[in-house]
């Protein structure tokens, strides 16, 4: 199982499944979302620990739930809980907008992190020698820190109005729904400006599109492909002499 899926299965999936499942056993709403909140929490705290240097990521997403959980168990209130999600989609996006100011921008240090090291060397050569790239990934962290901002708002609206009990379905749906719009936007969005400069990007390796002139340079197969039975006599040659032109009249014999 690779690092998103165990990603997915623990912060997504098996929060769900403890929080319905302690629901349909006759558990209050704060202590299925409490028990919810357990895996993630130990699995942060986990990954914290295993590292010689903390990750400020991780330590941001650890304190966030810790401080909810602390609220929700001083207030008693359930939705303390709730705006969790909405706290750490803002976060990313403020995070997201600050990487703008930084040398390079969020996407390009994404892919870095998940590529090979033989693609990662072809990454930064497509950022060193194309600018449209460059100019591209900007663009596109700037699209997804504000994606990111707008579905904050999204959750936090959600966790204050909705029954408390539809909410985490609803947390989750939204984050498969803003995940799915924010790849679109990047493929197709992507696509077309490199186009326009005529660039495509191919699995990682950045190359002129074909032009015009270089598909011209291929010679055009006859589409009714050669005559089995050779040229037909009673066939006028295409390329036969134009039937407006006359020939000049010959001159007198000797």
């Amino acid at each position: 199982m690779n690092r998103l899926s165990r990603t997915l299965l623990l912060d997504v999936v098996a929060p769900l499944a403890v929080f319905y499942g302690l629901r349909a056993a006759g558990a209050s709403p704060l202590l299925a979302l409490l028990a919810g909140a357990v895996l993630p929490l130990a699995g942060a705290a986990r990954d914290l620990a295993g590292r010689r240097r903390p990750d400020g990521v991780r330590v941001f997403v650890l304190a966030v739930m810790t401080v909810t959980v602390a609220a929700s168990l001083i207030t008693g209130s359930p939705r303390a809980l709730l705006v969790r999600s909405a706290v750490m989609m803002a976060a990313l996006g403020l995070f997201l907008l600050f990487t703008l100011r930084a040398r390079r921008p969020f996407l390009y240090a994404a892919a870095q992190t998940v590529l090979p090291p033989g693609k990662q060397r072809v990454w930064q050569d497509n950022w060193d020698r194309h600018p449209p790239f460059r100019r591209l990934l900007w663009l596109l962290s700037a699209v997804w820190a504000l994606g990111c901002l707008l579905d904050a708002a999204i959750r936090l609206a959600l966790a204050l109005t909705l029954p408390i009990d539809s909410v985490p379905a609803l947390d989750a749906a939204l984050l498969v729904a803003t995940l799915a719009v924010l790849l679109a936007v990047q493929r197709i969005f992507g696509r077309a400006y490199l186009r326009r400069h005529g660039l495509r990007l191919r699995g990682v390796i950045l190359e002129p599109t074909p032009t015009a002139g270089d598909r011209a340079g291929d010679p055009s197969p006859d589409p009714h492909g050669p005559d089995p039975h050779g040229p037909d006599p009673h066939r006028p040659d295409p390329h036969g002499p134009d039937p407006q032109h006359r020939p000049e009249p010959a001159g007198p014999l000797p």
